[in-house]
């Protein structure tokens, strides 16, 4: 089959609709609200319309909206793989206090509570997404995105997958003050060592500055916290390449994510990069206050 399709379901508010705008700008073909009896008829018809050789990347919100779709979905998606399609599930979920806050400004109605309280048509809606929820190949939690980072995100999952044969790792400093990154797959915490913070010379820096750098480098326990992290990593990268990981997010955290974090990530992505890995770096946290 030529089609690689991604389902876009979880919670309201959750930002179902930035993702699927993401996915149009990395050149997939996007419905919105398709009722889920219709999913075999429409992939058989975009099937017919790919020539061959090609291959359409579909994505496709299917979400409570549609009444069927929670007594329906088992059924249809075990159908359409059946029949050779490839269906990838993305879930999309966010907070309680998030959600409610994001329903008050945009001031629409819950599809579980459209008169009666926010807080219990949430609930009901994740306690009857459950079960899908278990069934996705990938739970993004939204809490901490705004439109731009969660768009950020959706290229990062899905753009030029076929075109990777390496995974993709993604680094990011982080203060843990502000919160651990929710889609990290490793954490690092770095807060055992040295802290510049409270050198009055160097609380002003960051971590990307020499003075900063060799303050945390010179300790013994950073020299043999890299050696072991190389020796980690060394072991787990030629597992993960087996398995087809396509991304891997490691986020280093100390208190503020200005100092020791920021140093540990820079040299964490000089270890992968000696290993031929493809490597990006984000330093979420090293401006903020």
């Amino acid at each position: 089959m030529s089609l690689d399709t991604v389902i876009i379901t979880g919670l309201s508010g959750s930002g179902k609709s930035t993702a699927l705008k993401a996915f149009e700008d990395i050149g997939y073909f996007c419905v919105d609200n398709l009722p889920i009896l219709l999913l075999p008829e429409f992939l058989a018809l975009k099937d017919q319309e790919v020539s061959s050789g090609e291959k359409l990347k579909v994505a496709i919100v299917m979400d409570l909206r549609e009444k069927t779709f929670l007594d329906q979905y088992q059924s249809i998606f075990c159908q359409v793989k059946e029949q050779g399609y490839h269906l990838e599930i993305l879930f999309l979920e966010a907070s309680d206090e998030v959600l409610i806050q994001r329903f008050s400004q945009t001031r629409r109605p819950h599809p579980l509570a459209p008169k009666g309280s926010l807080a219990e048509g949430i609930r009901l809606e994740r306690e009857r997404l459950q079960g899908i929820k278990e069934w996705a190949h990938q739970v993004v939690d939204t809490s901490r995105f705004n439109v731009h980072q969660l768009r950020a995100e959706i290229i990062r999952l899905y753009a030029h997958r076929e075109d990777l044969v390496r995974p993709t790792i993604h680094i990011i400093s982080f203060g843990f003050k502000y919160g651990v990154p929710p889609e990290a797959n490793m954490v690092l915490d770095v807060r055992f060592l040295p802290n510049p913070y409270f050198n009055p010379l160097l609380k002003p820096l960051d971590g990307r500055q020499e003075a900063v750098k060799d303050f945390v480098l010179r300790s013994e326990e950073a020299r043999r916290f890299l050696e072991h992290l190389e020796g980690l990593l060394g072991f787990l990268l030629p597992l993960y390449h087996r398995e087809g990981k396509a991304y891997m997010v490691i986020a280093v955290g100390c208190t503020g994510g200005r100092h020791r974090s920021v140093v540990m990530a820079e040299q964490l992505r000089q270890i992968l990069m000696g290993m031929g890995e493809d490597v990006l770096i984000t330093h979420r946290d090293m401006d903020k206050d």
